[in-house]
Protein backbone atom coordinates (compact mmCIF):
# COMPACT_ATOMS: atom_id res chain seq x y z
CA UNK A 1 0.00 0.00 0.00
CA UNK A 2 0.75 3.20 -0.72
CA UNK A 3 2.08 5.60 1.85
CA UNK A 4 0.80 9.16 1.29
CA UNK A 5 3.45 11.54 2.68
CA UNK A 6 3.34 15.44 3.81
CA UNK A 7 6.52 17.40 4.91
CA UNK A 8 6.64 21.58 5.12
CA UNK A 9 6.60 24.24 7.54
CA UNK A 10 3.96 27.37 7.66
CA UNK A 11 3.56 30.12 9.78
CA UNK A 12 3.10 28.08 12.92
CA UNK A 13 6.36 26.14 12.93
CA UNK A 14 9.00 28.82 11.00
CA UNK A 15 10.41 32.18 10.72
CA UNK A 16 9.90 34.29 7.69
CA UNK A 17 13.18 33.63 7.29
CA UNK A 18 13.74 30.06 7.31
CA UNK A 19 10.06 30.42 4.64
CA UNK A 20 11.74 32.14 2.15
CA UNK A 21 14.71 30.32 2.18
CA UNK A 22 12.34 27.72 1.32
CA UNK A 23 9.99 28.48 -0.74
CA UNK A 24 9.64 28.00 -4.31
CA UNK A 25 9.09 30.06 -7.14
CA UNK A 26 6.84 29.66 -9.87
CA UNK A 27 9.58 28.99 -12.35
CA UNK A 28 11.57 26.44 -9.73
CA UNK A 29 8.08 24.60 -9.10
CA UNK A 30 7.87 22.37 -12.31
CA UNK A 31 12.12 21.55 -12.32
CA UNK A 32 11.31 20.66 -8.73
CA UNK A 33 8.51 18.27 -10.21
CA UNK A 34 10.34 16.79 -12.59
CA UNK A 35 13.27 16.14 -10.82
CA UNK A 36 11.75 13.90 -8.03
CA UNK A 37 10.23 12.10 -10.55
CA UNK A 38 12.67 11.73 -12.30
CA UNK A 39 14.86 10.65 -9.23
CA UNK A 40 12.40 7.87 -7.85
CA UNK A 41 12.12 9.78 -5.01
CA UNK A 42 8.50 9.95 -5.33
CA UNK A 43 5.94 8.34 -7.53
CA UNK A 44 3.35 11.49 -7.47
CA UNK A 45 4.13 14.54 -5.82
CA UNK A 46 2.90 18.31 -5.78
CA UNK A 47 4.60 21.29 -4.01
CA UNK A 48 2.57 23.68 -2.45
CA UNK A 49 4.74 27.14 -1.61
CA UNK A 50 3.02 30.45 -0.31
CA UNK A 51 4.32 33.46 1.72
CA UNK A 52 2.90 31.02 4.79
CA UNK A 53 4.10 27.73 3.82
CA UNK A 54 6.22 25.64 1.56
CA UNK A 55 4.85 22.04 1.63
CA UNK A 56 5.89 18.92 -0.69
CA UNK A 57 3.05 15.95 -0.69
CA UNK A 58 3.92 13.12 -2.54
CA UNK A 59 3.86 9.08 -2.98
CA UNK A 60 7.37 8.17 -1.57
CA UNK A 61 9.01 6.21 -4.35
CA UNK A 62 11.01 4.17 -1.91
CA UNK A 63 11.33 3.16 1.68
CA UNK A 64 13.38 6.34 3.19
CA UNK A 65 11.01 8.93 1.44
CA UNK A 66 11.01 11.76 3.84
CA UNK A 67 14.98 11.41 3.82
CA UNK A 68 15.17 11.47 0.66
CA UNK A 69 12.76 14.66 0.30
CA UNK A 70 15.00 16.63 2.90
CA UNK A 71 18.34 15.95 1.26
CA UNK A 72 16.66 17.40 -2.35
CA UNK A 73 15.83 20.26 0.00
CA UNK A 74 19.11 20.85 1.17
CA UNK A 75 20.68 20.24 -2.32
CA UNK A 76 18.44 22.99 -4.38
CA UNK A 77 18.05 25.27 -1.98
CA UNK A 78 21.19 25.28 -0.57
CA UNK A 79 20.74 25.05 3.28
CA UNK A 80 21.73 22.78 5.80
CA UNK A 81 19.39 20.30 7.50
CA UNK A 82 20.13 21.21 10.56
CA UNK A 83 18.40 24.74 9.90
CA UNK A 84 15.12 23.55 8.68
CA UNK A 85 14.83 20.31 10.36
CA UNK A 86 12.72 21.10 13.88
CA UNK A 87 10.54 23.47 12.05
CA UNK A 88 9.85 20.65 9.39
CA UNK A 89 6.44 18.54 10.19
CA UNK A 90 6.15 15.06 8.77
CA UNK A 91 2.30 13.60 8.19
CA UNK A 92 1.68 10.44 6.69
CA UNK A 93 -1.66 8.25 5.63
CA UNK A 94 -4.74 10.00 7.51
CA UNK A 95 -3.10 12.56 8.93
CA UNK A 96 -1.59 14.10 5.71
CA UNK A 97 -5.02 13.77 3.77
CA UNK A 98 -6.66 15.55 7.27
CA UNK A 99 -3.53 18.13 6.77
CA UNK A 100 -4.60 18.73 3.37
CA UNK A 101 -7.98 18.83 3.55
CA UNK A 102 -7.78 21.77 6.66
CA UNK A 103 -5.50 23.60 4.73
CA UNK A 104 -7.40 23.26 1.53
CA UNK A 105 -10.50 24.70 3.53
CA UNK A 106 -8.60 27.65 5.36
CA UNK A 107 -8.41 25.85 8.66
CA UNK A 108 -5.22 26.18 9.16
CA UNK A 109 -4.20 29.38 7.78
CA UNK A 110 -2.81 32.93 9.44
CA UNK A 111 -6.23 34.11 9.32
CA UNK A 112 -8.92 31.19 9.74
CA UNK A 113 -11.21 31.42 6.53
CA UNK A 114 -9.47 33.50 4.36
CA UNK A 115 -10.45 32.96 1.20
CA UNK A 116 -7.73 33.00 -1.06
CA UNK A 117 -6.22 29.34 0.20
CA UNK A 118 -8.09 27.46 -2.10
CA UNK A 119 -6.69 29.11 -5.21
CA UNK A 120 -3.57 29.08 -4.37
CA UNK A 121 -3.98 24.97 -3.78
CA UNK A 122 -5.78 24.55 -7.46
CA UNK A 123 -2.56 26.40 -8.64
CA UNK A 124 -0.59 24.45 -7.32
CA UNK A 125 -2.21 21.38 -8.27
CA UNK A 126 -2.19 22.61 -12.01
CA UNK A 127 1.27 22.53 -12.18
CA UNK A 128 1.42 19.47 -10.91
CA UNK A 129 -1.12 18.21 -13.87
CA UNK A 130 0.76 20.46 -16.46
CA UNK A 131 3.98 18.52 -15.08
CA UNK A 132 2.95 15.12 -14.78
CA UNK A 133 3.36 14.57 -11.46
CA UNK A 134 0.36 13.72 -10.36
CA UNK A 135 -1.10 9.94 -10.99
CA UNK A 136 -4.72 8.42 -9.43
CA UNK A 137 -4.43 8.99 -5.76
CA UNK A 138 -3.22 12.56 -5.95
CA UNK A 139 -5.90 13.45 -8.56
CA UNK A 140 -8.42 11.95 -6.45
CA UNK A 141 -7.07 13.35 -2.88
CA UNK A 142 -7.04 16.81 -4.73
CA UNK A 143 -10.32 16.67 -6.05
CA UNK A 144 -11.64 15.60 -2.87
CA UNK A 145 -9.55 18.69 -1.32
CA UNK A 146 -11.59 20.93 -3.49
CA UNK A 147 -14.37 19.58 -2.71
CA UNK A 148 -14.41 19.71 1.08
CA UNK A 149 -13.12 23.04 1.29
CA UNK A 150 -16.15 24.05 -1.10
CA UNK A 151 -18.21 22.32 1.53
CA UNK A 152 -17.12 24.43 4.32
CA UNK A 153 -17.54 27.48 3.01
CA UNK A 154 -20.79 26.61 1.93
CA UNK A 155 -21.65 24.65 5.08
CA UNK A 156 -20.09 27.24 8.08
CA UNK A 157 -19.97 30.57 8.40
CA UNK A 158 -16.10 30.38 8.28
CA UNK A 159 -15.57 33.38 6.07
CA UNK A 160 -18.97 35.64 6.86
CA UNK A 161 -17.53 38.13 8.96
CA UNK A 162 -14.63 40.21 8.49
CA UNK A 163 -11.26 39.59 10.36
CA UNK A 164 -9.09 42.76 9.30
CA UNK A 165 -9.55 46.32 10.34
CA UNK A 166 -9.95 47.76 7.26
CA UNK A 167 -12.53 45.30 6.05
CA UNK A 168 -14.44 45.87 9.14
CA UNK A 169 -14.85 49.52 8.64
CA UNK A 170 -16.33 48.38 5.17
CA UNK A 171 -19.00 46.08 6.67
CA UNK A 172 -19.99 48.53 8.73
CA UNK A 173 -20.06 51.30 5.60
CA UNK A 174 -22.34 48.15 3.57
CA UNK A 175 -24.78 48.58 6.77
CA UNK A 176 -25.10 52.43 6.63
CA UNK A 177 -24.73 52.71 2.15
CA UNK A 178 -26.57 49.83 0.62
CA UNK A 179 -25.29 51.48 -2.37
CA UNK A 180 -21.57 51.83 -2.38
CA UNK A 181 -21.25 52.63 -6.06
CA UNK A 182 -23.00 55.31 -5.56
CA UNK A 183 -20.92 56.99 -2.88
CA UNK A 184 -17.76 58.99 -2.66
CA UNK A 185 -14.95 59.12 -0.44
CA UNK A 186 -12.29 61.08 1.00
CA UNK A 187 -9.01 59.71 2.35
CA UNK A 188 -7.17 62.36 4.56
CA UNK A 189 -3.21 61.00 5.28
CA UNK A 190 -1.58 57.76 3.82
CA UNK A 191 -1.39 55.32 6.59
CA UNK A 192 -1.23 51.68 5.71
CA UNK A 193 -4.72 50.50 6.75
CA UNK A 194 -6.53 53.33 5.26
CA UNK A 195 -5.21 52.17 2.09
CA UNK A 196 -6.29 48.98 2.34
CA UNK A 197 -10.07 50.46 3.09
CA UNK A 198 -9.52 52.46 0.17
CA UNK A 199 -8.79 49.31 -1.87
CA UNK A 200 -11.73 47.59 -0.31
CA UNK A 201 -14.24 50.16 -1.19
CA UNK A 202 -12.95 50.08 -4.48
CA UNK A 203 -13.57 46.51 -4.98
CA UNK A 204 -17.41 46.88 -3.82
CA UNK A 205 -17.74 49.68 -6.42
CA UNK A 206 -16.95 52.78 -4.91
CA UNK A 207 -15.43 55.00 -7.90
CA UNK A 208 -15.42 58.84 -6.46
CA UNK A 209 -12.10 59.04 -4.53
CA UNK A 210 -10.33 62.26 -3.18
CA UNK A 211 -7.28 62.16 -1.36
CA UNK A 212 -5.72 65.32 0.88
CA UNK A 213 -2.20 64.90 2.45
CA UNK A 214 -0.38 67.79 4.17
CA UNK A 215 2.18 66.77 1.41
CA UNK A 216 0.39 68.09 -1.75
CA UNK A 217 2.47 65.92 -3.78
CA UNK A 218 1.87 62.62 -1.89
CA UNK A 219 -1.62 63.37 -2.52
CA UNK A 220 -0.98 62.90 -6.06
CA UNK A 221 0.58 60.06 -5.95
CA UNK A 222 -1.92 58.85 -3.91
CA UNK A 223 -4.62 59.95 -6.05
CA UNK A 224 -3.45 57.99 -9.14
CA UNK A 225 -2.88 55.19 -7.24
CA UNK A 226 -6.49 55.19 -6.68
CA UNK A 227 -7.56 56.79 -9.89
CA UNK A 228 -8.82 59.79 -8.05
CA UNK A 229 -8.61 63.29 -7.19
CA UNK A 230 -5.85 64.92 -5.45
CA UNK A 231 -6.98 68.15 -3.16
CA UNK A 232 -5.32 70.37 -0.19
CA UNK A 233 -5.38 69.66 2.57
CA UNK A 234 -6.94 73.02 3.56
CA UNK A 235 -9.95 71.50 1.19
CA UNK A 236 -10.82 68.62 3.59
CA UNK A 237 -13.74 71.08 5.54
CA UNK A 238 -15.39 72.40 2.67
CA UNK A 239 -15.80 68.79 0.91
CA UNK A 240 -17.21 67.15 3.87
CA UNK A 241 -20.62 68.36 2.30
CA UNK A 242 -19.91 66.86 -0.82
CA UNK A 243 -18.48 63.14 0.28
CA UNK A 244 -20.56 60.36 2.11
CA UNK A 245 -17.12 58.48 3.33
CA UNK A 246 -14.11 59.64 5.42
CA UNK A 247 -11.03 57.23 5.85
CA UNK A 248 -8.77 59.00 7.97
CA UNK A 249 -4.84 58.35 8.86
CA UNK A 250 -2.89 61.17 9.60
CA UNK A 251 0.08 61.39 11.95
CA UNK A 252 -1.65 64.67 13.64
CA UNK A 253 -1.75 65.43 17.48
CA UNK A 254 -5.01 66.97 17.22
CA UNK A 255 -8.43 66.18 15.78
CA UNK A 256 -8.47 67.25 12.06
CA UNK A 257 -12.61 67.41 12.19
CA UNK A 258 -13.92 68.90 15.05
CA UNK A 259 -17.63 68.57 15.70
CA UNK A 260 -18.61 72.31 14.42
CA UNK A 261 -16.72 71.40 10.76
CA UNK A 262 -19.09 68.36 10.99
CA UNK A 263 -22.14 70.23 12.07
CA UNK A 264 -21.98 72.67 9.20
CA UNK A 265 -20.89 69.82 6.72
CA UNK A 266 -24.36 68.03 7.30
CA UNK A 267 -26.56 70.97 7.89
CA UNK A 268 -25.44 72.24 3.68
CA UNK A 269 -25.84 68.53 2.81
CA UNK A 270 -29.37 68.09 4.67
CA UNK A 271 -28.25 65.86 6.96
CA UNK A 272 -27.52 63.14 4.84
CA UNK A 273 -25.57 60.40 6.17
CA UNK A 274 -21.66 60.91 6.91
CA UNK A 275 -19.52 57.89 8.14
CA UNK A 276 -15.86 58.54 9.19
CA UNK A 277 -13.33 55.81 9.53
CA UNK A 278 -10.86 57.41 11.77
CA UNK A 279 -8.14 54.44 12.07
CA UNK A 280 -5.13 57.01 13.45
CA UNK A 281 -3.56 57.12 16.88
CA UNK A 282 -3.90 59.56 18.34
CA UNK A 283 -7.28 60.04 17.09
CA UNK A 284 -7.92 62.58 14.12
CA UNK A 285 -11.32 63.40 14.19
CA UNK A 286 -13.13 64.30 17.40
CA UNK A 287 -15.08 61.63 19.07
CA UNK A 288 -18.17 63.98 20.30
CA UNK A 289 -19.46 63.46 16.38
CA UNK A 290 -21.18 60.42 17.39
CA UNK A 291 -23.25 62.38 19.52
CA UNK A 292 -24.91 63.94 15.76
CA UNK A 293 -27.68 62.38 14.30
CA UNK A 294 -26.49 61.16 11.28
CA UNK A 295 -22.88 61.06 11.45
CA UNK A 296 -21.07 57.68 12.33
CA UNK A 297 -17.57 57.56 14.06
CA UNK A 298 -15.50 54.33 14.07
CA UNK A 299 -12.36 54.34 15.69
CA UNK A 300 -9.32 51.63 16.05
CA UNK A 301 -10.35 50.32 19.17
CA UNK A 302 -13.86 50.14 17.67
CA UNK A 303 -12.52 47.91 14.64
CA UNK A 304 -10.31 46.27 16.59
CA UNK A 305 -13.55 45.31 18.86
CA UNK A 306 -15.82 44.21 15.96
CA UNK A 307 -12.45 41.97 14.28
CA UNK A 308 -12.28 40.31 17.71
CA UNK A 309 -15.94 39.51 17.95
CA UNK A 310 -15.96 38.39 15.00
CA UNK A 311 -12.62 36.06 15.27
CA UNK A 312 -14.51 34.35 17.93
CA UNK A 313 -17.26 33.81 15.85
CA UNK A 314 -15.29 31.95 12.68
CA UNK A 315 -13.63 30.35 16.03
CA UNK A 316 -17.00 28.77 16.28
CA UNK A 317 -17.99 28.02 12.56
CA UNK A 318 -14.52 26.28 12.32
CA UNK A 319 -15.49 23.80 14.30
CA UNK A 320 -18.13 22.95 12.54
CA UNK A 321 -15.57 22.95 9.37
CA UNK A 322 -13.52 20.65 11.25
CA UNK A 323 -16.18 17.96 11.79
CA UNK A 324 -16.80 17.97 7.86
CA UNK A 325 -13.11 17.57 7.40
CA UNK A 326 -12.91 14.61 9.60
CA UNK A 327 -16.49 12.86 7.57
CA UNK A 328 -13.99 13.57 4.45
CA UNK A 329 -10.91 11.85 5.60
CA UNK A 330 -13.07 8.78 6.48
CA UNK A 331 -14.48 8.55 3.48
CA UNK A 332 -11.30 9.34 1.46
CA UNK A 333 -9.34 6.36 3.62
CA UNK A 334 -12.78 3.92 2.53
CA UNK A 335 -11.68 4.52 -1.19
CA UNK A 336 -7.76 4.30 -0.17
CA UNK A 337 -8.38 1.04 0.93
CA UNK A 338 -10.55 -0.27 -1.76
CA UNK A 339 -7.59 0.53 -3.78
CA UNK A 340 -6.06 -2.69 -2.38
CA UNK A 341 -9.32 -4.52 -1.73
CA UNK A 342 -10.78 -4.74 -5.05
CA UNK A 343 -7.80 -6.29 -6.93
CA UNK A 344 -7.17 -8.87 -3.82
CA UNK A 345 -10.54 -9.72 -4.32
CA UNK A 346 -10.73 -10.28 -8.27
CA UNK A 347 -7.02 -12.31 -7.51
CA UNK A 348 -8.39 -14.80 -5.00
CA UNK A 349 -11.95 -14.93 -7.25
CA UNK A 350 -9.18 -16.08 -10.54
CA UNK A 351 -6.87 -18.33 -7.63
CA UNK A 352 -10.23 -19.99 -7.38
CA UNK A 353 -11.42 -20.06 -10.40
CA UNK A 354 -8.22 -21.38 -12.60
CA UNK A 355 -7.89 -24.35 -10.07
CA UNK A 356 -11.63 -25.35 -10.48
CA UNK A 357 -11.50 -25.32 -14.18
CA UNK A 358 -7.68 -26.96 -14.26
CA UNK A 359 -9.66 -29.80 -11.91
CA UNK A 360 -12.93 -29.69 -14.45
CA UNK A 361 -10.91 -30.44 -17.16
CA UNK A 362 -8.37 -32.91 -15.66
CA UNK A 363 -11.50 -34.91 -14.91
CA UNK A 364 -14.16 -33.98 -18.03
CA UNK A 365 -11.97 -34.79 -20.73
CA UNK A 366 -11.34 -37.98 -19.22
CA UNK A 367 -15.03 -38.91 -19.88
CA UNK A 368 -17.16 -39.14 -22.65
CA UNK A 369 -20.09 -36.47 -21.58
CA UNK A 370 -22.57 -35.46 -23.63
CA UNK A 371 -22.13 -31.14 -23.88
CA UNK A 372 -25.47 -30.32 -22.00
CA UNK A 373 -23.98 -32.17 -18.75
CA UNK A 374 -20.24 -31.06 -18.93
CA UNK A 375 -21.90 -27.16 -19.39
CA UNK A 376 -24.37 -28.41 -16.44
CA UNK A 377 -21.27 -29.76 -14.37
CA UNK A 378 -19.72 -26.41 -14.89
CA UNK A 379 -22.28 -24.04 -13.94
CA UNK A 380 -22.49 -26.30 -10.59
CA UNK A 381 -18.47 -25.88 -10.59
CA UNK A 382 -18.98 -21.79 -11.19
CA UNK A 383 -21.54 -21.84 -8.19
CA UNK A 384 -19.26 -23.50 -5.56
CA UNK A 385 -16.55 -20.54 -6.80
CA UNK A 386 -19.06 -18.28 -5.71
CA UNK A 387 -20.80 -19.77 -2.53
CA UNK A 388 -16.81 -20.21 -1.30
CA UNK A 389 -16.12 -15.93 -2.03
CA UNK A 390 -19.13 -15.03 -0.57
CA UNK A 391 -18.06 -14.87 3.01
CA UNK A 392 -14.38 -13.68 2.38
CA UNK A 393 -15.34 -11.37 0.11
CA UNK A 394 -18.59 -9.62 2.66
CA UNK A 395 -15.32 -9.82 5.79
CA UNK A 396 -13.05 -8.25 3.77
CA UNK A 397 -15.84 -5.34 2.77
CA UNK A 398 -17.06 -5.13 5.83
CA UNK A 399 -15.17 -2.90 7.00
CA UNK A 400 -15.23 -1.60 10.90
CA UNK A 401 -15.08 1.52 12.71
CA UNK A 402 -11.74 0.65 14.64
CA UNK A 403 -10.52 -2.39 12.10
CA UNK A 404 -7.23 -2.21 10.68
CA UNK A 405 -8.10 -3.11 6.76
CA UNK A 406 -4.95 -3.16 5.44
CA UNK A 407 -3.80 -6.24 7.93
CA UNK A 408 -6.88 -8.08 7.02
CA UNK A 409 -6.41 -7.23 3.05
CA UNK A 410 -2.64 -8.70 3.76
CA UNK A 411 -3.63 -11.71 5.84
CA UNK A 412 -6.08 -12.63 2.75
CA UNK A 413 -3.30 -12.20 0.10
CA UNK A 414 -0.78 -14.55 2.22
CA UNK A 415 -3.75 -17.23 2.92
CA UNK A 416 -4.39 -17.43 -0.70
CA UNK A 417 -0.28 -17.11 -1.63
CA UNK A 418 -0.92 -14.28 -3.73
CA UNK A 419 1.56 -12.04 -5.11
CA UNK A 420 2.23 -9.04 -2.55
CA UNK A 421 0.52 -5.65 -3.64
CA UNK A 422 2.51 -2.87 -5.68
CA UNK A 423 5.90 -5.82 -5.74
CA UNK A 424 6.39 -5.45 -2.04
CA UNK A 425 6.09 -7.91 1.01
CA UNK A 426 2.92 -7.35 2.50
CA UNK A 427 3.55 -7.67 6.13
Amino acid sequence: MSDITLIGINHKTASVELREALAFTDEEIPRALMELKRSGHAKEVLIFSTCNRMEILFIPGHQNGVEAIMDFLVQTKKIPGEKFKQALYTHKNHQAVKHLFRVASSLDSMIVGEPQILGQVKSAYRKTVECRSSGVILNRLMHKAFSIAKKVRRETGIGDSAVSISYAAIELANKIFSDLNQRSVMLLGAGEMAELAIEHLISHGVTQIFVANRTFKNAVKLAEKFNGVAISFEERIDLLARVDIIVSSTGATDYILTATHVGKALKLRRYRPLFFIDIAVPRDIDPAINKMDNAYLYDIDDLQEIVSDNMDERKKEAMKGERLVEEAVIKFQEWLDNLDLVPTIVAIRNKIETITEMEAYKTLHTLNLKTEEEDAIKRMLQSITSKIMHDPIRFLKDTGCHRNDSFYISAARHIFNLDPLNGEDAH
